[in-house]
């Protein structure tokens, strides 16, 4: 089954991980800016919502499952901002390591370019331990995004509320302080089950509320149809 939003197209037949609420929360709620890194991209929903909403933004889409990568390439080609999106088949953590031991030029080259690796790393270096990691354990993930994001940077996520308790603490112990959540009820009278985080580097006025996506009828809440309503056709 594929998508149709307002401004392009999602096929999602050689992709594992389909179009869900969670990707179209985080799509229409993160914070953007000049520079965005779209991490797990899967069809690339995310990073092509983050292009509708920030038309100025360079945004890169890493994935490690290589059917994704030429799915996500395949729907960015076909909408309005290719030229926005890079779409890069490797790791958080190769990403992350590239960038910090080749420095900014070689570093752009290589994001720039569709089918060039990154430069070889030595098999005996500590930047090899995680590139052949199956899974991105929370510390992995909290490490590479404080190493990555700009002083004035923000990390947004949606996760399960129970994930969220294990992430807050080993966010906070690595230097980011939280900035923002939105707990996130199917309807009114159900427990949350994910939750929408920002995180930046420098503290801010904390913010913190609870919405729901349906009321009791079954219909869109008003809050889920402001913050989507630039990409659901009805």
């Amino acid at each position: 089954m594929s998508f149709t939003f307002r401004q392009f197209h999602i096929e999602q037949d050689k992709c594992a991980m389909k179009v869900g609420t969670d990707g179209v929360l985080l799509g229409s709620w993160a914070k953007g800016g000049k520079r965005i890194l779209d991490i797990g991209t899967g069809t690339g929903l995310i990073a092509l919502m983050m292009a509708q909403r920030f038309p100025d933004a360079n945004i890169d889409a890493i994935e490690i499952d290589e059917n994704a990568v030429i799915q996500a390439t395949e729907n960015v080609l076909h909408s309005p901002f290719s030229k926005q999106i890079v779409v890069k088949h490797c790791s958080l953590q190769t990403y992350s390591e590239t960038k910090e031991k080749y420095g900014d030029d070689q570093f752009m080259a290589w994001r720039r370019s569709y089918d060039t690796p990154p430069p070889a790393i030595e098999e005996d270096s500590t930047y090899s331990v995680a590139r052949h990691t199956d899974t991105l354990p929370f510390n992995e993930l909290i490490k590479c995004a404080y190493q990555l994001l700009t002083p004035d940077g923000h990390f947004s996520l949606v996760l399960p509320v129970e994930s969220y308790r294990i992430l807050e603490p080993e966010a906070i112990l690595n230097g980011f302080s939280v900035i923002k959540k939105v707990l996130v009820k199917t309807t009114p009278s159900k427990q949350p089950k994910r939750i929408l985080v920002e995180l930046g580097k420098v503290p801010d006025k904390y913010f913190s509320t609870t919405e729901y996506l349906q009321d009791s009828a079954g219909n869109k809440s008003e809050w889920y149809k402001e913050i989507t309503k630039e990409f659901y056709l009805k």
